[in-house]
C-alpha cells in the first residue's frame, strides 16, 4: 500500500505543476489522495469486522481533518463522525452526517451545545459528574432519542508524547477511575440513571503504544461488566473505545495497522467483542495523515555558516506541531525539481525553512537531501492530519488551497477542490477590516 501510495503521490507532484495549482502566483498547495483515504477506512472497517460479529460505528474525530468535503467522503466510505465543538457539529451537518452516526464529546459543553445535541439526537459523552447533573435537568425538561454515557479515565499512564496522553493520572478529560471514591460514583451515578447506557474511554494517541492503549480500553470493559452485574441487567450497551492508533512518521508504511489492533483488543478483552456490546471508535489521525502532501516551491536558497538553506512557503502556518516541537513531531522531506521530477543527486545536509519571520520557522534542520535550488519543490507528507487543516496565521500567511486526486489507469491525475486558498481580502476582513475606526472613533 506505502509504495502504490508513492506512485500516486508523484505523479499528482508533476500534475500539480503541469495543470498550474503549484506556481510562481501560487507557491504552496496541500493535496489529499481519495484512493488513500478509501483505503483506510476500509482498512478500518475490516479490521475490526474480522474480530466481532457486533454492530460498530467508526466515528471519524473530525477534529483530524475539519473539512466538509472529508467528512462526506469518509460517510460515503461508512463511517460516522466524532465532534467536539459546535463548529465540528456544523461541519459534520454541512456534510451531510446524519445525528445517529454522530457523537458529541468535549471537556466543555455548553448548556446550549447539549440541549442541540439532545434535540438532535446525538450521541453524547458526559466528561464528568458536574456535566451530568446538567443532562439530569435537560433529560427530565424534554425526550430525547440521544445514547447518553460517560467518559471515564482508566489513569494507566502516559505515552512518549505527554501532551496527547489523555489517561495520565492527572488528565484533564473524563472521571478519574482510580480517585478515591471515583469508581463508586460513576457505578452509582449509573444505577442512579437507567437512560444511561454507553461507557468510554479514550486512551491513544500519538505516542502511545498499543498495549497501553489496549488496557485502558479492558478497564472500561471491566466497568461497564461491574455496572451491569449490579444493575442486574445490561445497562450498558455500548462502548465507545476511542481511536488514538499511532501514525510512522518515518515512511510511506503504514504501521501499527487497525488489525494488529483489533487483534489485540481481542486477546486482551474477548468479552468486549462477543457480541453484547455494541461498538463506537474514534480514530483521526491514523486515517487521514497518510494520505496528505503538502507542496511548496523553493524561493531562495542560501549557505549560513556553511550550512545551505533552502527558503520555502511551507512552515509554521502549516507544520505547527512539528516547528513548535520538532522531536515529538518530525516530518519527512521530499526533494522534487521545479518540473515535479524527483531531483537526483548527492545528499547534501540542509535546512529546509519555512517563509515567517522568526528564527525557529525551520520543517528540517540538517537533513540529508539532494541539493535545493530555486524554484525546485518540497514535498511534505504525512500532513493529511493536524496539519494544512489547522493554519496557524503567523505573519497573516493566507491558508493554502487544498485539493483531492485521483489517479486513473493511465497515469491521468484529476484535482477537485476541496477548499480554496485564502485571498489578501478575506485576511484582512478576518483582521476587523469592516471596523479600521473601531478604536479611534
Amino acid at each position: 500500500m506505502g509504495r502504490m501510495a508513492s506512485y500516486r503521490r508523484d505523479l499528482a507532484v508533476r500534475a500539480s505543476v503541469d495543470q498550474g495549482l503549484l506556481s510562481p502566483a501560487e507557491p504552496v498547495v496541500a493535496l489529499l489522495d481519495t484512493a488513500g483515504i478509501r483505503a483506510s477506512a476500509a482498512a478500518l472497517t475490516s479490521a475490526f469486522a474480522a474480530v466481532t460479529d457486533a454492530h460498530v460505528l467508526h466515528a471519524f474525530a473530525v477534529k483530524a481533518a475539519p473539512l466538509v468535503p472529508v467528512l462526506r467522503l469518509l460517510h460515503d466510505a461508512g463511517l460516522g463522525v466524532e465532534v467536539a465543538s459546535a463548529g465540528e457539529l456544523a461541519l459534520a451537518r454541512a456534510a451531510g452526517i446524519p445525528p445517529t452516526d454522530t457523537v458529541l464529546d468535549s471537556p466543555a459543553k455548553t448548556p446550549a451545545e447539549l440541549r442541540q445535541a439532545l434535540a438532535l439526537g446525538i450521541a453524547v459523552n458526559a466528561d464528568n459528574l458536574q456535566e451530568l447533573d446538567r443532562l439530569d435537568a435537560l433529560v427530565a425538561s424534554a425526550p430525547t432519542a440521544s445514547p447518553l454515557g460517560i467518559r471515564v479515565n482508566p489513569q494507566v499512564g502516559a505515552g512518549s508524547i505527554g501532551a496527547l496522553s489523555t489517561a495520565t493520572a492527572t488528565s484533564k478529560f473524563g472521571v478519574a477511575l482510580r480517585d478515591e471514591g471515583a469508581r463508586e460514583g460513576v457505578v452509582q451515578a449509573y444505577l442512579d440513571r437507567p437512560w444511561l447506557t454507553r461507557l468510554h474511554t479514550h486512551t491513544g494517541s500519538q505516542g502511545v503504544p498499543l498495549a497501553l492503549m489496549a488496557e485502558g480500553v479492558g478497564e472500561a470493559y471491566a466497568l461497564a461488566e461491574e455496572i451491569n452485574h449490579k444493575a442486574g441487567r445490561q445497562q450498558i450497551d455500548t462502548l465507545d473505545i476511542g481511536g488514538g492508533l499511532p501514525v510512522n512518521f518515518t515512511s510511506d508504511e503504514e504501521t501499527p495497522t487497525y488489525a494488529e489492533y483489533a487483534r489485540l483488543l481481542a486477546d486482551t478483552a474477548p468479552g468486549l467483542l462477543d457480541g453484547r456490546y455494541r461498538l463506537v471508535t474514534e480514530f483521526g489521525r491514523s486515517l487521514l495523515a497518510k494520505h496528505g502532501t503538502v507542496l511548496a516551491r523553493v524561493e531562495y536558497t542560501k549557505t549560513s555558516g556553511g550550512r545551505p538553506i533552502a527558503v520555502t512557503h511551507a512552515g509554521v502556518q502549516l507544520a505547527t506541531r512539528t516547528v513548535y516541537a520538532p522531536d515529538s513531531w518530525p516530518l519527512r522531506i521530499l526533494a522534487y525539481d521545479a518540473e515535479g521530477r524527483p531531483r537526483a543527486g548527492e545528499p547534501t545536509v540542509q535546512d529546509v525553512a519555512g517563509p515567517a519571520c522568526f528564527a525557529g520557522d525551520l520543517l528540517a534542520t540538517g537533513r540529508e537531501l539532494p541539493l535545493l535550488h530555486p524554484g525546485d519543490i518540497v514535498a511534505v507528507p504525512d500532513t493529511g492530519a493536524y496539519y494544512f487543516a489547522h493554519h496557524y496565521a503567523y505573519n497573516s500567511l493566507p491558508r493554502p488551497a487544498i485539493h483531492g486526486f485521483t489517479v486513473g489507469d493511465d497515469g491521468t491525475v484529476a484535482f477537485s477542490t476541496v477548499r480554496k486558498a485564502q485571498t489578501t481580502d478575506e485576511i484582512v476582513a478576518e483582521a476587523g477590516g469592516a471596523h479600521a475606526d473601531a478604536l479611534v472613533g
